[in-house]
C-alpha cells in the first residue's frame, strides 16, 4: 500500500427514530465530525430512514477525507439496556455508504450495552396498562 494509513473511529448510534454518526480519533477523546439523520431530512418521521443515514455517512466521510483520514473502525450501537438490542434500519446503510465513499473499513464492532444482571424493568408487576 502506498502512503500512510491514518485511521479514525466511526461511532454509529442507530435507533428506530434516528441515526447519529460521530467520527473520533482512535482514543475517542477528540471529535472530528458529527452528523445525524435529522440534520439531513426535513420531516421527523424520516430521521431514522436508511436514506437519511446514508446521506449523513457520506457527509461524515467527506469531512474525514478533508482531515486526511483514509481508514476507519466502525462501532455500531443500538439503544440497549431495557430497550431494543438490534440496531435500527440506518445502521446497515451507514456501513455501506462508508465503504462506498472510499474509506477502508478495518473492523466493524457491535457495542450495544446488554445488561448481564439488570435493574427492574419499568411497568410494574402487572405490566403497562393501556
Amino acid at each position: 500500500m502506498v502512503g500512510e494509513r491514518k485511521a479514525a473511529v466511526a461511532h454509529v448510534h442507530s435507533s428506530k427514530n434516528n441515526t447519529v454518526i460521530t467520527l473520533t480519533d482512535i482514543s475517542g477523546a477528540e471529535t472530528l465530525a458529527k452528523c445525524t439523520g435529522g440534520m439531513i431530512v426535513k420531516s421527523d418521521r424520516s430521521k431514522g430512514s436508511p436514506y437519511a443515514a446514508m446521506q449523513a455517512a457520506f457527509k461524515t466521510a467527506e469531512i474525514a477525507k478533508e482531515k486526511g483520514i483514509n481508514a476507519i473502525y466502525i462501532r455500531i450501537r443500538a439503544k440497549g439496556g431495557h430497550n431494543a438490542k438490534t440496531p435500527g434500519p440506518g445502521a446497515q446503510a451507514v456501513v455501506r455508504a462508508l465503504a462506498r465513499s472510499g474509506l477502508k473499513i478495518l473492523r466493524i464492532d457491535d457495542v450495544t450495552p446488554i445488561p448481564t444482571d439488570t435493574t427492574k424493568r419499568p411497568g410494574g408487576r402487572r405490566g403497562r396498562r393501556v
